[in-house]
């Protein structure tokens, strides 16, 4: 699986060979010790530190509970009205099946699968970037897509990417994917990225957020005692960034562990923005036609 896939979670091993996350633990560590795969944060990848990407038809049966656990919780980020946009990814696919019921919205994407997971969607608004069509993951890349977002100007970003460390942020496995979710990022009044738990503390070849850009994390629960997924995001949250954990009932120290509400259950609560210790750092963008140039 690891050979096939690049990456692995401990919990799909553990469903597919079904045996305890326990017993795919240490057997795990049996085969870094025979030098047939590296161990990662609650899973497993090719040796050879920095980890390749994987194709679409790969990822998308990755920790598949854990993707819509983390798109269900960022989904409640998102206001009617709301102009974000939403990067490559199967986790920001996921995301964007969920923000086709926001009325009003408006979703900038060099996403194919973003999307089509939208384009049936009643009020929202899609823009697609320009560029040349990636394959391996149906993304829009090159000087077009980026070219086509200057000048643009919305409340929030939504990433993903190959890995995510305290020391050097999110980094995905392909120059051009990276210069174009750079590119995503300078149009938003704040980053949220989304990652799960097998891709904190790995690290890939091209850095696309730096940490200190990164506003929040919305994740998984690490598996029971994986010691290293909790530093990780300790380190995280001692860097600034707001940690958002899918399925948490405690709350860590500098982490916000509790759920999101989203937009109709915020409404029906008496309010349509998100609990003030959940709400953004920056007010909501304007919408897409403002197109305000970004200063840093």
């Amino acid at each position: 699986m690891v050979r096939a896939n690049g990456a692995v979670s401990l919990r799909e091993l553990a469903r597919v060979v079904q045996t305890s996350e326990v017993t795919v633990r240490r057997d795990v560590r049996a085969l870094e010790a025979e030098g047939l795969l590296d161990r990662r944060h609650g899973g497993a990848v090719l040796p050879g530190g920095f980890t390749r990407e994987s194709g679409f038809p790969q990822k998308s049966h990755l920790a598949t509970a854990e993707k819509t656990a983390i798109a269900d919780l960022a989904a409640g980020l998102v206001s009617e009205g709301e102009a974000v946009v939403v990067g490559a990814g199967t986790t920001t696919q996921e995301l964007a099946r969920r923000l086709a019921r926001v009325p009003g919205l408006t979703v900038v994407t060099n996403s194919l699968l973003v999307a089509q997971a939208l384009a049936h969607a009643n009020r929202v608004e899609v823009v697609m970037t320009g560029g040349t069509l990636r394959g391996s993951n149906y993304a829009l890349v090159g000087s077009g897509a980026e070219q086509s977002l200057h000048g643009l100007r919305v409340s929030r970003a939504f990433l993903s990417g190959s890995g995510l460390t305290a020391e050097r942020g999110l980094s995905t496995s392909n120059m051009l994917s990276a210069s174009v979710d750079r590119a995503l990022v300078q149009a938003a009044g704040e980053v949220v990225v989304l990652a799960d738990h097998t891709k904190l503390g790995t690290d890939t070849m091209f850095q696309t957020v730096p940490t200190d850009v990164i506003t929040r994390l919305v994740t998984d629960e690490p598996p029971p005692h994986d010691d290293r997924a909790e530093t990780e995001l300790q380190a995280l949250a001692d860097r600034g960034v707001q940690v958002a954990v899918a399925g948490s009932a405690s709350a860590g120290r500098g982490r916000q562990d509790v759920p999101m509400p989203t937009p109709r259950r915020a409404a029906a609560q008496g309010g349509s923005q998100p609990p003030t210790h959940l709400r953004p750092t920056t007010a909501p963008g304007p919408r897409v036609a403002d197109l305000a140039p970004r200063r840093r």
